[in-house]
C-alpha cells in the first residue's frame, strides 16, 4: 500500500507552484513512496549510543580568530579613488 497518494503529489506540486501531469503525477508518487519506505528502514536501527551529529565528517571551524587591526591609512585609500572629498570616496549620484 502507497504512503502517498496523488492528490498529496498534486498539492505538493501546487504548493510549489509546479504543473505536473497525471503521469508525472504517478511517477513522483511512485519516487515518493519509495523514499519514505527508506527513511522507515533507518528507523529500524539501532541509535542508542550513537553520538548526534551535525556533519558527517569531523570538520572544526577553520576561520582565524576575529581580531581587530589598523586599516590602511586614509591617503593610502584615496590614492586609488577617481574622485574624492573631505576624506571621503566620491562616487556619482544614483538617485537625484
Amino acid at each position: 500500500m502507497s504512503r502517498i497518494s496523488v492528490d498529496q503529489v498534486k498539492h505538493v506540486a501546487h504548493l510549489a507552484r509546479l504543473a505536473v501531469t497525471e503521469e508525472e503525477a504517478e511517477k513522483f508518487k511512485r519516487q515518493l513512496d519509495q523514499i519514505i519506505t527508506f527513511a522507515e528502514q533507518l528507523n529500524e536501527l539501532d541509535t542508542e549510543n550513537v553520538e548526534p551529529t551535525s556533519h558527517v565528517l569531523d570538520i572544526r571551524n577553520v576561520m582565524r580568530e576575529d581580531a581587530a587591526k589598523p586599516g590602511l591609512p586614509n591617503e593610502e585609500v584615496l590614492k586609488n579613488a577617481p574622485d574624492h572629498q573631505d576624506g571621503q570616496i566620491k562616487v556619482p549620484s544614483i538617485m537625484e
